[in-house]
């Protein structure tokens, strides 16, 4: 493969990184929490890329194409996955509402691991990202080179521009949070993020069968 050729893939990595989804939307809300909270499910979103590069290299990925009631069954669970995490932001934060400052009884920081594995499983549940390295990726591998090795680095490459994307808006997030200084509007933000947790996960589910 040729400079130009992985240069092109990173150009459409970054494009559909920086394009709104589950992934915007969790590490914004786990940001809120801090950098580092932020940071986690970035990461774990980018390893759960690498997990779909490694299942469509293999040839599992296939299965997703051909069986209709395997990618419903994925998409459900994850549909039924953001739902989960939208419902959760507002529980969590339901304790603190009416309360500019956070009251001994507020509800504590998620822990880094939730946030990696919020991240990671978000996005080996969402079978688009599995379509993305069946029917995209292809593209960018010269003919007679579609091997493991291959996909692999296309992956690699796909998911560090996913971190690297990813963590710059947790930063900003965190930076921006910090700066206010106004537990108020963290809220409003985590309820906005799980709110559209939320819908993306009724839609998710909504669309299944379509």
């Amino acid at each position: 493969m040729s400079i130009t050729l992985l240069a092109g893939f990173a150009g459409l990595c970054l494009l559909l990184a920086i394009t709104p989804g589950p992934d915007t939307f969790l590490t914004i809300r786990y940001s809120l929490s801090g950098a580092r909270h932020g940071i986690a499910a970035a990461v774990g979103s980018g390893i759960g890329s690498l997990l779909w590069a490694a299942t469509v290299a293999l040839g599992l990925g296939a299965v997703l194409e051909r069986s209709a009631s395997a990618f419903v069954v994925v998409k459900v669970v994850g549909g039924l996955y953001l739902l989960y995490l939208g419902v959760t932001g507002f529980i969590r934060r339901g304790g603190a509402s009416g309360n500019d400052s956070p009251p001994s009884g507020a509800p504590t920081r998620p822990s880094t691991r939730a946030a990696l594995y919020a991240g990671l499983f978000s996005c080996v549940l969402n079978p688009k990202v599995g379509l993305f390295f069946l029917a995209v990726v292809p593209q960018f591998l010269p003919a007679g080179t579609a091997g493991f090795g291959s996909i692999m680095v296309l992956g690699l490459i796909d998911g560090m521009v996913a971190i690297a994307w990813l963590v710059l808006l947790a930063v900003t997030v965190a930076k921006a949070v910090v700066w206010l200084q106004k537990p108020k509007v963290t809220r409003t933000i985590e309820r906005i993020s799980s709110g559209v947790l939320v819908l993306l996960g009724a839609g998710v589910l909504a669309t299944a069968r379509a």
